[in-house]
Formats: C-alpha cells, sequence, structure tokens
C-alpha cells in the first residue's frame, strides 16, 4: 500500500532502480515493435524514438496506475477486515449471550416444574378429602396469572398456597421474559451472522482483485512493487530502542510481545500467535501482559486515555487514518511495530508513515 511504503534510503534505491530497469523495458519493447524502415531514415529514427517515448509513458502510466489501484485495495481491504472482525465479535457476544439466557431459561423451567409438582400435591390431597375447590384448580393451571389478580382468589387459600402461588407466578414471569430475551437476542445472531458473512466475502473480493492486478503486471515490475512496498519485515534493520523504557510494567509486557512478533504474517481475521491482523496483534499483545483489549482499531481507540504524540511513551497504541482502521504499537525512538496488510509480516515502521487519529493509553 503506498501509504505503508517506507522512506528509508534502501526504499528509495530500490524505487530509482525499478524506474531505470521498466524505462529500458519499456524501450526496448517499443524498438521491437517499431515499424519497417521508410525512404527517410531520419523520420524513421524520429518516429521509432517517438513512439518509443510514448510506449513508455503509457507503460509507466499504467503501471503507476495499477500499482497505486493495489495499494488502494489493501486499504480497502484492511477497513472491511476491521468491520469483519467488530461484526465478529458482536456475533461470539451474542452466541455467548443466547447461551447464558438458555441455560438460565433452562434453570427457571426446572424451578416451575418443582413449584407445580408442589402444588399439585396439595390439589390431590383436596381432592381426595372431599372435592377440589374451584381456586384450586389454579394449582393447575399453566397461566396462573389472570386467575391471581383476582383478589377473591387469594382470599379463599391458605397462607402457605399463596405464597407458592406467587412464587409460581413470578418463575412463569421470568421464564416468560427470559425466553423472549432469547429470541430477541438469536434474531440479532442471524443478522451478525449474515452481516460476517458480508464482511467477509468484502474482504476476499478485494483482495482477489489486487492479486489479479498484481499477476497481471510484468514480472519485473511486479517483483520491484512487492519488495519496494511489501518487506517482509525480516529483513528490515531494527531500530535501536535501547534505553528506551515503558510507561508500566504491563506496557513493557506487551511492547516485548509486539517486538516478538516481529516476522510474522499478517492474515486478516487474525489474533495470533502465529499470525495477526493489525488489531489482532495489538489484542494479542496486550493479552500477554493480561490486558484485555476490544477486537477492532475502532474500538480500541476508546480502551484507554488518549495521550499527545509529544507525550507517546512504548506501549501506547496508534490508531490510523480518520476512521481508525488500522493500528500499531508504539515501542520508543520514533517507531511503532504493526501488521501492516495482507502480503506483509509484522514489521517496525515510523510512527507517522500515516495519517495519526489518536493515540491511547490502554
Amino acid at each position: 500500500m503506498v501509504s505503508h511504503r517506507r522512506t528509508s534510503q534502501r526504499g528509495q534505491t530500490t524505487l530509482a532502480s525499478v524506474t531505470v530497469l521498466s524505462a529500458a523495458l519499456a524501450t526496448a519493447a517499443a524498438a521491437l515493435s517499431a515499424q519497417p524502415a521508410s525512404a527517410d531514415p531520419s523520420g524513421a529514427r524520429a518516429g521509432s524514438t517517438g513512439a518509443a517515448v510514448a510506449g513508455h509513458s503509457a507503460d509507466a502510466t499504467d503501471r503507476e496506475g495499477a500499482t497505486a489501484r493495489v495499494g488502494k485495495l489493501y486499504e480497502e481491504a484492511e477497513r472491511a477486515t476491521e468491520k469483519f472482525n467488530g461484526a465478529n465479535a458482536r456475533t461470539k457476544e451474542l452466541r455467548d449471550q443466547v447461551s447464558a439466557l438458555q441455560d438460565r431459561a433452562a434453570r427457571t423451567q426446572e424451578w416451575v416444574n418443582r413449584l407445580r409438582a408442589r402444588l399439585g400435591a396439595v390439589a390431590a390431597a383436596q381432592y381426595r378429602s372431599g372435592g377440589l375447590d374451584p381456586t384450586v384448580r389454579l394449582l393447575l393451571s399453566e397461566r396462573p396469572e389472570g386467575y391471581l389478580e383476582k383478589a377473591s382468589a387469594l382470599d379463599r387459600l391458605s397462607g402457605a398456597q399463596a405464597h407458592e402461588l406467587h412464587r409460581l407466578q413470578a418463575a412463569t414471569r421470568e421464564l416468560e421474559q427470559q425466553r423472549r430475551e432469547a429470541a430477541r437476542k438469536l434474531a440479532q445472531l442471524e443478522i451478525g451472522r449474515a452481516e460476517v458473512a458480508h464482511h467477509k466475502k468484502d474482504v476476499q473480493r478485494k483482495l482477489a482483485t489486487a492479486r489479479r492486478l498484481l499477476n497481471a503486471l510484468p514480472s519485473g515490475a511486479r517483483s520491484a512493487y512487492e519488495r519496494a512496498s511489501r518487506s517482509d519485515g525480516r529483513d528490515e534493520i531494527i531500530p535501536d530502542l535501547s534505553g528506551v523504557v515503558a510507561g508500566s510494567g504491563r506496557a513493557a509486557a506487551a511492547v516485548a510481545a509486539a517486538r516478538a512478533a516481529v516476522g510474522a504474517p499478517y492474515a486478516w481475521g487474525s489474533t495470533g500467535p502465529s499470525a495477526f491482523d493489525c488489531s489482532g496483534l495489538t489484542q494479542w499483545a496486550y493479552n500477554q501482559a493480561g490486558v484485555s483489549l476490544p477486537r477492532t482499531s475502532q474500538a480500541q481507540r476508546g480502551a484507554g486515555a488518549r495521550i499527545p504524540l509529544s507525550q507517546a511513551r512504548p506501549g501506547d497504541l496508534v490508531i490510523y487514518r480518520s476512521d481508525a482502521s488500522h493500528v500499531g504499537m508504539y515501542v520508543g525512538n520514533g517507531q511503532v511495530v504493526h501488521a501492516p496488510y495482507p502480503g506483509a509480516r509484522v514489521r517496525y515502521d515510523p510512527v507517522g508513515m500515516m495519517p495519526i487519529s489518536a493515540i491511547t493509553r490502554p
């Protein structure tokens, strides 16, 4: 992605080399496709030179447009990834809530069944002793609420029976509320599952389009783009972080975890330990320090105190872009560790590599 390109001297040298190589290739291609010589050699030479220049310009423009589009697609895929992560996290939370509600409803149903059994025993005893009083029919009713609303019914019951009926009424109401809430959560869960599937397809579509564009580039241009824009993180010069001190013990532990992840591949939707997306890396690193962070970069922006860049300390989260669609961890000396984008690996980059939206201290 263009916004991720490093500004190091080595990166500039690589890009310069690629430009020279591309120009040479374009010129050679134009020369091979030149028209046969005319009666005017000088005119033919001029025409060939003009065609070569025009061809080179068009080819270079096409390559630049394709690589810019690839970078844009990777950026869009990262945004879609964070939407997928958010929808997935909400869906998981809803699944947990539905499971808890169903467990509570099952326990309440057992309690209702026990109350009905006890009240049924009372009714049976009354029947054996001379018939079943109309009010006692309430004891075996599936829905006693309407009957209990009549004060005259309670007047004809003993204190113990009235107490049991009140307990049954409360338990039955609670059971119905739990069932309604579970049904509502299940409906939300289905919507969430559809949202997850939509964002997943969006990510996959953008990544597939980016890969097709890359594959359509000449091999030299494709290799140069990947070298210049998609460094694997293993051959990067590790910044000098000696003497850098984190603001707290947990921040130091999170920084150590993030630095240990340098070189791990980017994989959208992943939270480690062998692969990460941007928010998955920061969540995982802080989890190693015993701190729970939200799943998405947008949520992580609000997961602590806001800090100005001038006061950033190792362990702070650096949120990028106005929509907070990327996050890295500040590790000191103007450097962050982050999982850049698909095809790249976890690496160090300058803190100002992209527009900063916020800096948060968990």
